[in-house]
């Protein structure tokens, strides 16, 4: 490699990345208000049950207080 030229390659951490899990916290959210949408409307199945686990395990590992929701 020339003198001249900045290394791109070792700045890959810096130029490429980006933080993952904030389009995730708030697709998990919106889950969360559409499920719960569902339920007043076409009472509680047991689809929607699972799906709400499924929700809840993930706002869980987000560590959101669905207090606050």
């Amino acid at each position: 490699m020339p003198a001249n030229k900045r290394p791109r390659r070792l700045n890959y951490a810096v130029n490429k990345k980006w933080p993952k899990t904030g389009w995730k916290v708030g697709q998990a959210v919106s889950h969360y208000k559409k499920l719960l949408q569902r339920i007043e409307f076409e009472w509680e199945t047991k689809w929607l049950q699972n799906a709400v686990k499924i929700v809840m395990v993930k706002l869980k590992k987000y560590q959101i207080n669905l207090n606050k929701i």
